[in-house]
């Protein structure tokens, strides 16, 4: 199952799986479906973990992941906001003005 995560994690260009720690949480299997809550942090420095739930198939003797989500329900990211403290999109911080555009 776990190889299954990580050939599915390995598939997404965006992500560099050399600095992510990547644990399976917790793990609730029904015949050839499977759902998952894997743990990700830094490996390096300071940051704070998250989980993600995914549910996987049995196809061929491997797990295969099927579909993924916030392990509160929501999809990859959606929902969530920036970081304290983080520039939003046009730059500023919470508070701040924008500087004049030209």
């Amino acid at each position: 199952m776990r190889q299954g995560i990580l050939d599915h994690l390995a598939s997404r260009p965006d992500l560099d799986l050399k600095g992510i720690q990547v644990e399976i949480a917790s793990v609730a299997i029904r015949e050839n479906e499977a759902d998952a809550v894997v743990s990700f942090r830094p490996r390096r420095g300071q940051g704070e973990a998250f989980q993600m739930r995914y549910t996987l198939e049995r196809k061929g003797g491997r797990w295969v992941v099927k579909s993924k989500g916030q392990a509160g329900g929501m999809p990859h990211g959606a929902g969530m906001g920036l970081p304290p403290g983080h520039p939003d999109i046009g730059g500023t911080r919470p508070g701040e003005k924008a500087a004049p555009t030209r």
